[in-house]
């Protein structure tokens, strides 16, 4: 399937996207959706793709996490459409259990959700181009559910080209980059003050918030109301 960009339904989605697997996705998807349901909304959060599922557990833990965080109900195979146990990168992880990763059936997915939901948040699995197949990658469930892009960058040594480069490939497939986040992922990190400046200088979009760590809450942003603006 070639992936084409179509209105959906009504309901705002956002897909949040990330410069590497570890960055705090999860973190700003579930922060995020608090603050709509706080602002009276209903939200919901989606995972496309995950890879990695515990013994015993009914669900990846990126998954529930989404699920703790929305205020809205629906089945968790419209919520996670592909499911793989091992924790290993998606397209692999599918040849290994025999199946494609579709994204006619993420759509439909998408669309069942969003038709209960006014705010939908999406998280990508790991970084923009991970592959999901032969043909398709991370960015081609953006653009085939038409949503506006937040890329969350993990604070760390290497993070500038990192950003800059997964910026550039969203940017090339001719999507809408809305916002950057900063996650503090390594407290040791040097320069991080100069690091941020950095990538504000240098992205095309501007940041709209910085999440210390350890911090999962939307309550901690300086940028809280910007971020609902924007997305």
């Amino acid at each position: 399937m070639k992936p084409t960009s179509c209105p959906l339904n009504t309901a705002r989605g956002v897909f949040i996207a990330g410069t590497d697997t570890g960055v705090g996705k999860t973190v700003f998807a579930c922060a995020l959706l608090r603050a709509y349901a706080a602002r009276g909304l209903r939200a919901v959060g989606m995972k496309p793709v995950a890879a990695g599922i515990a013994p015993g557990s009914a669900c990846n833990a990126d998954v529930a996490a989404l699920a703790a965080a929305s205020n809205v109900d629906a089945p968790l195979d419209a919520r996670n459409p592909f499911a793989f146990a091992p924790a290993i990168a998606p397209h692999l992880a599918a040849a290994e259990a025999g199946v494609a990763i579709d994204l006619v059936r993420i759509r439909e997915a998408y669309k069942l959700i969003a038709a209960r939901a006014d705010r939908v948040v999406v998280e990508g699995a790991g970084g923009v181009c991970v592959p999901l197949g032969p043909r398709h990658d991370m960015l081609d469930v953006a653009l085939t559910l038409s949503l506006p892009v937040v890329l969350v960058v993990g604070m760390q040594l290497g993070c500038l080209n990192h950003a800059l480069l997964s910026a550039h490939a969203i940017r090339a497939r001719g999507l809408a980059l809305v916002g950057w986040v900063g996650n503090l992922v390594d407290p040791e990190m040097a320069r991080i003050e100069e690091n941020l400046a950095a990538l504000d200088q240098r992205l095309p979009a501007r940041r709209i918030a910085t999440l210390g760590w350890g911090h999962a809450d939307a309550r901690i942003w300086g940028a809280g109301a910007a971020v609902l603006e924007i997305v």
